[in-house]
């Protein structure tokens, strides 16, 4: 269970579920990506209000955290360059139009590390997000 400062009033609980993957000294206090508006989920008895996006191999014996660039700040939108508009804000038309399983399979690194949607980078006004290592990866 994590506390992510997303820019909010107050840091959003979510369950990851990456503590058997990425160890908990990588995990604490990094810049991570976080998918803000699925409908919260409850896991192992807590309310989860997001999902931390990360790469892995096939085999998930490598698991990476997606990481905005250094310069970003808590809540930074990601932007996904020719496809401007507002993301669908409410939980609960994402999950009814399954929105997020509709864009989740085209979720990959590139060669040279960096997140994209069919292929278009993760971007921010200060750069595009990035994995440590893996390349060609699906992520989750």
């Amino acid at each position: 269970v994590e506390k992510i400062d997303l820019g909010e009033p107050a840091p959003r609980t979510v369950v990851s579920g990456l503590v058997q993957f990425v160890p908990v000294d990588k995990l604490r206090g990094a810049k991570v990506v976080v998918v803000c508006n699925l409908k919260p989920a409850n896991m192992k008895g807590v309310e989860s209000a997001g999902m931390v996006l990360c790469a892995s191999n096939s085999d998930k014996t490598a698991v990476e955290l997606v990481r905005p660039p250094a310069a970003c700040k808590p809540g930074e939108r990601i932007l996904f360059e020719g496809h401007p508009g507002e993301p669908e804000a409410n939980p609960n038309a994402v999950k009814k139009k399954k929105m997020w399983e509709a864009v989740a399979g085209a979720l990959r690194t590139n060669g040279d590390k960096v997140a994209t949607w069919e292929g278009v980078p993760f971007g921010t006004q200060h750069g595009v997000c990035t994995v440590d290592s893996l390349t060609d990866a699906a992520i989750k």
